[in-house]
């Protein structure tokens, strides 16, 4: 587990002021990594740290001798070569940017050049993701799902046994602030054949994405007490979904088309040590089986759980056009996870898998055991059934062409500075006109 040492005091300050302020997601105690250069330009993609509302250029800083000690494939932009290097590596760097970027600090006339505001700065995905895993580790989520679907057996008896989950498709993988095209797809209506044509009943699906920094060999298992070394850092995400072309479709082998068209992520990679101290203890329920032996450990129950706090955001097209801001349509926490990041990694690599630098986890969406706490709106509208109302008159069952879903996340505790990931948002498009093939013409 990631150690608390001096780069967590909730005292230390940056010379950046805009990192000073509590409202920042981006305090000095944070210093998530990203890939960005400057908007309007076709500069080399570049590895940032996000400091208050700034971006310091690890390029620049390299170039101009503010950081000789830099890691070298950070100075080129290669997140994914630094992620393999592990979290050794990974911590030391934290220290030096920690102490570079304090007040009184000697590099700060080096470093100040090296800045980029934020607001002027294009961002991409943080690093190359050669595979994309989704979990299930929701159990409100997948109880509320099943009772909808299975209300005798709303969780399948596998749940509480075995880490859920399904390989993903990394190529539709996008950044926040990205638009995307209504999919089109197979689903049944009352009609004897299914049709084919735009989603209907579009959703967003509140999750966590971690990414694995060092690999394992082929063949190798990652044990639970050497899995958190295997982890870089966490992400928001969210993994769209086309509930009726998915509920056609996944029998017998699960989501596919209903799945693949769009995942979004927030840019910035919050580091596992950033995160360490907001850890709590992993409980099950009382009455519950204990994890298998290749899924517990000592510290995986003293420590295994993350305390973040997730939220959904909503602006319509006219919200938009009135300028309304968002509105919180929902707000959970990971705690409630029934399967920690460890368990996942350990489960992930047990067979043998290889997991590389650059993988990516996602959570499996995060709903609240409380009502009003659904991670989707299948589950806030009982499956469509029950239409939430805005507070300009607009309802949703599921989403419109030109809403915006805004995902956002924080941490916060007392004694500790509050952190937070950034936000992750996308837009509906209106779907594509499907491409229909010419009728051959009869032979005679």
């Amino acid at each position: 587990m990631n150690a608390l040492d001096e780069t967590h005091n909730p005292a230390l300050r940056s010379w950046v002021a805009s990192a000073n302020d509590p409202a920042s997601e981006f305090p000095i105690q944070n210093l998530p990594f990203g890939r960005f250069r400057r908007a309007g330009t076709d500069e080399p993609w570049r590895i940032g740290v996000a400091i208050g509302d700034q971006v310091l250029d690890l390029r620049q800083a390299s170039e101009h001798g503010a950081m000789p000690a830099l890691p070298q494939p950070l100075a080129q932009g290669d997140l994914n070569a630094f992620m393999a290097q592990g979290s050794a590596a990974r911590i030391a760097l934290r220290r030096a940017l920690s102490q570079a970027l304090r007040e009184g600090s000697a590099a700060q006339s080096a470093l100040q050049p090296c800045l980029v505001p934020q607001a002027q700065a294009e961002m991409t995905l943080p690093c190359r993701v050669g595979d994309y895993t989704d979990f299930y580790t929701g159990i409100h989520h997948a109880t509320a799902v099943g009772k909808l679907f299975r209300p005798e057996q709303p969780l399948l008896p596998n749940y509480k046994y075995v880490p859920i989950g399904y390989h993903g498709r990394s190529s539709s993988l996008r950044v926040s602030g990205h638009a995307f095209a209504r999919p089109l797809g197979q689903f049944k209506t009352d009609a004897a054949e299914p049709q084919f044509g735009p989603c209907r009943r579009l959703d967003y699906e509140l999750e966590l994405g971690a990414f694995i920094g060092a690999g394992n060999e082929f063949g190798a298992p990652i044990p639970m007490a050497r899995a958190e070394d295997h982890l870089f850092g966490m992400v928001l995400l969210n993994d769209w979904s086309a509930r009726d072309v998915q509920a056609w479709e996944y029998q017998p082998l699960g989501p596919f088309l209903a799945k693949n068209f769009a995942t979004t992520l927030s840019p910035w990679v919050v580091t596992m040590e950033a995160l360490a101290p907001f850890r709590c203890a992993f409980v099950r329920p009382d009455g519950d089986p204990p994890p298998l032996h290749y899924l517990d450990s000592a510290d995986n129950r003293e420590q295994g759980s993350l305390d973040i706090t997730l939220e959904v955001w909503l602006q319509t097209a006219a919200m938009r056009d009135r300028g309304e801001p968002a509105l919180r349509l929902m707000q959970s926490n990971f705690r409630d996870a029934y399967w920690t990041l460890a368990q996942l990694v350990a489960h992930h690599s047990s067979n043998g898998c290889n997991l590389q630098a650059g993988d990516l986890l996602g959570s499996g969406t995060q709903s609240g055991p409380l009502e009003g706490q659904g991670g989707s709106l299948l589950e806030l509208t009982q499956g469509g059934k029950q239409a939430i109302t805005l507070p300009n008159g607009e309802t949703r069952t599921f989403l419109h062409d030109g809403d915006t879903v805004i995902l956002r996340g924080h941490c916060e505790r007392a004694g500790r500075r509050r952190i937070g990931f950034g936000d992750c948002a996308a837009s509906v498009q209106a779907a594509r006109e499907p491409v229909v093939n010419p009728v051959a013409p009869s032979r005679s």
